[in-house]
């Protein structure tokens, strides 16, 4: 991140901090695997909720918030969509992991799907991230990263 972009954020601002994946989006290389390994222990904590219904009423309300969360950093910033706003990949992995039964491997299963579909972006991915801006922009490609990663995986889990 550019020194004068980063003089205009603060890990002291609410706002700020989450939408830097709680300081993980600051890593200087590969900010959006570090904001994905942010959201684990998140989606650790979450899956000790009794029912799919209350991961996926965090999940959806993590979404909506971070459409205004990331627009207000962007602002902040003056820059569009900057790497380290990685808040869209914390809600991209909680997405992914949805009703998913959890261990090591499907982690890991989680977090290998979900950085593929965020890092290649095939269509129409590609196109929405390309084509939408503002908080809506930044956070809509990663959550369709989510929604394919989540629907690979279950399908790789029927098969299993």
């Amino acid at each position: 991140m550019d020194k004068a972009i980063r003089a205009r954020v603060s890990l002291l601002n609410p706002v700020h901090f989450l939408a830097l994946g709680f300081g993980s989006g600051l890593a200087p290389k590969m900010p959006g695997t570090f904001g994905t390994l942010a959201a684990l222990p998140l989606v650790i904590a979450l899956s000790y909720f009794s029912h799919v219904s209350s991961y996926l009423m965090v999940t959806v309300l993590v979404s909506i918030i971070g459409i205004w969360i990331c627009e207000k950093t962007a602002h902040d910033m003056g820059v569009h969509d900057d790497s380290s706003i990685v808040w869209d990949e914390i809600a991209g992995m909680l997405i992914t992991m949805l009703a998913v039964p959890l261990s090591w491997q499907t982690l890991l299963a989680g977090f290998v799907l979900f950085r593929f579909f965020d890092i290649l972006k095939p269509w129409p991915i590609s196109y929405l991230d390309k084509h939408v801006h503002g908080g809506f922009g930044i956070m809509i490609d990663d959550v369709l990263a989510g929604v394919f990663a989540l629907g690979v995986l279950h399908l790789g889990l029927c098969l299993v």
